[in-house]
């Protein structure tokens, strides 16, 4: 930064401080009737003591989910809305491939009372559902996690397992692979069928191309977000059937004209 940049900065600085400072004096005016308003201090991707997250450029990361600390996730895996993975007193391993569904939890366990340390390791094409609770356990290559099951510490699910929504899995339980265990606390089942074995993949699958829809729309900037809302709401389709039962008769909506303050933002680009 040269002379010219230091005293632009300086001044920019100092302006800032100044509107800082009126809106703390505005605010003792106005006594207890004042509304202060909190940053958010939500961090995507977060340091904890010396451990980094490691996320692979191809790996889609919701903007509120939270990871934390000692954590590798690989290629082509999605970690989705309100998932935690906090990789703070041990390491947290997801592979290539995987999906965490969303307000899911990954911790792990620095001590316990069989006295073990045990890092969090979750394989390749696994799928873990919706809220589903993850501490101190293994879950081997394209293993599924049903909605709402927990997995305590020590707990081993092999390949091709299932765990049923809901489960409770109690520590040190080992899940053969092709087993269904379900209930709380989880037993075994029965065993997976040939169609529930390709729906595992067919699931790791199905999620590795939704998300690559959901980190395109996140990435979109607000000039193309707030031109699409105005498209939207233009050219909103509605259902002729329902329309005809209330006697509603709707017109072909004339050419859009958007308003002073939107412009397309691909018509700027050319």
């Amino acid at each position: 930064m040269g002379t010219l940049g230091r005293a632009i900065y300086t001044v920019g600085f100092w302006i800032r401080e100044t509107g800082q400072a009126l809106d703390r004096l505005g605010c003792r005016f106005q006594g207890n009737y004042y509304f202060q308003e909190q940053l958010s201090r939500h961090r995507t991707l977060m340091s904890i003591f010396d451990k980094a997250p490691l996320v692979d450029k191809d790996t889609f990361v919701a903007p509120s989910a939270s990871i934390i600390g000692d954590v590798q996730v690989g290629r082509g895996s999605s970690i989705w809305y309100g998932c935690v993975l906090r990789g703070d007193v041990n390491s947290i391993s997801v592979g290539s491939g995987t999906n965490i569904q969303d307000n899911s939890l990954v911790h792990v366990a620095k001590s316990n009372l069989s006295g073990k340390v045990l890092p969090t390791i979750i394989g390749d094409n696994v799928t873990v559902g919706h809220s589903a609770v993850l501490h101190g356990c293994t879950v081997e290559d394209e293993a599924f996690v049903g909605m709402g099951a927990t997995l305590l510490d020590g707990v081993v699910v092999e390949r091709h397992g299932m765990v049923a929504a809901g489960a409770l899995v109690r520590q040190n339980t080992r899940i053969p692979s092709g087993e269904v265990w379900g209930g709380n606390p989880a037993k075994f089942l029965r065993k997976l069928t040939d169609e529930e074995r390709a729906f595992i993949a067919q699931s790791a699958s199905n999620y590795s191309n939704l998300a690559q829809v959901h980190a395109a729309e996140n990435a979109k900037p607000f000039d193309e977000i707030e031109f699409e809302k105005v498209l939207r709401k233009k050219f909103a389709n509605k259902d002729e059937e329902y329309d005809s039962m209330l006697g509603v008769v709707r017109e072909t909506p004339p050419e859009l004209i958007l308003p002073d303050n939107i412009k397309d933002p691909k018509a700027s680009e050319k």
